[in-house]
């Protein structure tokens, strides 16, 4: 019996200092991440056109409070956070207008930057507009652009990234797939220029994934997470074309923000 009861103590003291351990270490996460210091760098996808709830401060760069970098912030909350990303930014306006709350202080870095280079607006406006030739000729042409001339622009934003932030953690989000093939959509493009679209992302992703990588950056792949919520899908993520706010077509929705963008970005914190 007193064997009995001593083994019952050491089990107790035992599971005591487990869980005050465990105590310990969530403890230390969460003072960790509440010293973090975060910049959220990149393109429309990165701002959250699409999700609605821009603020008015941003203007044209039409920054929302639920995209990705924000709903971030706001679950971690860390020390400082810097929301630089602009709709429509390319590579040059990264580098020229989005980097200077970057310093050696800063601990995470995201991005999500090339597709602008690569034309994504006039690909999708000459899909919309013209001829099926037209449309996958325009996206040949695109990753064309892909191939030879968006690694050295993409490059030059991931060096002055490191230049200033010399030992963030960097975390490059890639885009979407489109459309769902042989989905819902009984009108609007064909099949054939569907696929077109979803191979550019495909070829976009690979190429920044590769760039990303030769810099020791994490690439977030988010088309996984997207898959099921594609155009055409009748549950998508994405807003197809829209008349009535031009700017949101081929964005994602606020969904896609918390639900596709999000967990990715948490998984390569």
């Amino acid at each position: 019996m007193k064997q009995s009861r001593i083994a019952a103590l050491s089990f107790s003291l035992l599971l005591s200092a487990a869980l005050a351990l465990t105590g310990a270490s969530q403890a230390q996460a969460a003072e960790s991440a509440a010293a973090l210091d975060y910049v959220a760098l990149g393109d429309s996808y990165s701002s959250g056109v699409g999700a609605g709830s821009y603020d008015s401060a941003s203007g044209a760069c039409k920054r929302s409070a639920k995209a990705y970098p924000r709903l971030w912030a706001a679950a971690n909350s860390p020390s400082t956070f810097s929301f630089t990303a602009c709709s429509g930014a390319r590579t040059s306006d990264v580098t020229a207008g989005q980097l200077g709350p970057l310093n050696s202080a800063t601990d995470l870095v995201t991005i999500s930057i090339g597709g602008n280079d690569a034309g994504f607006a006039d690909t999708m406006t000459t899909c919309v507009l013209q001829s099926e030739t037209a449309c996958v000729n325009r996206v040949n042409e695109a990753r064309a652009y892909i191939d030879g001339t968006l690694p050295a622009r993409l490059d030059s934003v991931y060096q002055a990234i490191r230049a200033k932030a010399t030992t963030a953690r960097v975390v490059v989000l890639g885009y979407p797939r489109f459309y769902k093939l042989n989905g819902t959509c009984i009108a609007g493009l064909s099949e054939r220029e569907r696929a077109a679209i979803n191979g550019a992302a495909d070829h976009l992703n690979a190429t920044t994934a590769k760039r990303a990588a030769d810099h020791g950056y994490a690439f977030g792949d988010v088309t996984p997470a997207f898959t099921g919520h594609e155009i055409c899908s009748g549950a998508s993520w994405l807003h197809s074309l829209n008349l009535l706010s031009i700017g949101d077509s081929y964005h994602p929705t606020a969904a896609g923000q918390s639900g596709g963008y999000l967990p990715v970005l948490n998984a390569n914190d």
